[in-house]
């Protein structure tokens, strides 16, 4: 998607930060050039008028870049490239990144909306009291599908091995959740460290592999729409916009339970402007803010004031917001430690086979 509104889309300029201030630096012609914030996120998470309001009402610049994985998240900043403030990590990748002292301590005294947390996004695995990262958006992982080809809902993991799908299924381009879809399938936790399971579910996605369309993280609502696939393996938010434009698009998440998912604001330790950086998050967290965000993506907000305001077609649908007996089920990915080479391993394996 295009940035407008004074946001700045501008990698080069990214990569070559460093030792940016607090503080206004003075122009040429003496004037104080307003200090700069860099925001790294998710490809489609940046509305330029809410950055763009931020902005005139704080005398800043905010400059976006965005990513499309955890990975790659991780890897931009272990490979150097620290010169950005705001992160947006997901809620395993934010324990991998804090216990990596790649994520500064918040001050949560300049975050006052992280008391309007929905109850379920308090006292998480991966950081219990928020001291690294709070969360911002959540959802569910389960399977988008056309209803008109798709005729009894999906209850099962297995319908992404349905031979009479073969060429009209997608799947993420995620290694956590792929592998982690198999494993539910399989019976097992999607954080399982075992070898011998994580082999399984190898072998299962390599018999899945030719019914495949293509693995997808960024198009699969756009397959959904135009037909091209029938069944996407899906997180909620994009299903839910792909409903708009196709009412034949449903949603369900199977009865082996899949992810739900948060993610999450976050400050780099390397941010010489936390200050700004923690303003910038408490803004994004805000309700009114938060609204707008929800209304725009379909994702279900962080902020539990929010719910209750969004219209009954976004609030009562499954794929943005889910009933608390589907929540029950659903489990939170974790830092699979040691385990984490024998995915990559499985992982490389299923896309070069």
């Amino acid at each position: 998607m295009s940035f407008i509104c004074g946001v700045i889309l501008l990698m080069g300029a990214v990569l070559g930060l460093g030792g940016c201030s607090e503080s206004s630096s003075p122009s040429q012609s003496g004037s104080p050039e307003p200090p700069i914030l860099y925001y790294y996120t998710w490809s489609d998470y940046v509305d330029p008028e809410i950055v763009a309001s931020f902005e005139a009402s704080r005398g800043v610049r905010v400059v976006v870049d965005t990513f499309s994985s955890n990975e790659e998240l991780l890897a931009k900043v272990q490979a150097g490239m620290t010169g950005y403030d705001v992160v947006v990590p997901s809620d395993f990748m934010a324990g991998i990144m804090a216990q990596l002292g790649l994520l500064a301590e918040l001050d949560l005294a300049q975050i006052p909306h992280v008391q309007d947390l929905e109850p379920h996004l308090t006292n998480l695995p991966f950081d219990p009291t928020q001291r690294f990262a709070i969360p911002y958006l959540w959802g569910t992982v389960g399977i988008g599908y056309n209803a008109k080809v798709v005729t009894e809902v999906p209850t099962s993991w297995e319908v992404l091995w349905d031979p009479q799908y073969g060429g009209r299924i997608s799947m993420l381009n995620d290694q956590r959740e792929v592998m982690g879809l198999a494993l539910r399938a399989l019976g097992h936790s999607l954080n399982s460290q075992e070898p011998q399971l994580i082999q399984q579910a190898k072998k299962k996605l390599i018999a899945q592999k030719p019914l495949v369309k293509a693995y997808t993280s960024e198009q699969f609502d756009q397959l959904l729409v135009s037909g091209e696939v029938v069944l996407a393996h899906a997180w909620g938010g994009p299903v839910a916009r792909a409903m708009r434009e196709n009412p034949s698009i449903h949603y369900a998440i199977p009865q082996e339970g899949g992810t739900i998912w948060t993610d999450c604001l976050a400050v780099l330790a390397s941010s010489s402007k936390k200050r700004l950086a923690m303003d910038f998050m408490n803004y994004l967290l805000g309700e009114e803010v938060a609204l707008l965000t929800s209304k725009r993506l379909l994702f279900a907000s962080a902020n539990r004031h929010v719910r209750n305001q969004l219209p009954p077609d976004i609030r009562d649908n499954i794929a943005v917001y889910p009933p608390q007996d589907i929540l029950s089920r659903m489990e939170w990915m974790e830092d699979v430690h040691e385990a984490i080479r024998d995915y990559d391993r499985a992982w490389t394996e299923l896309k070069v086979h």
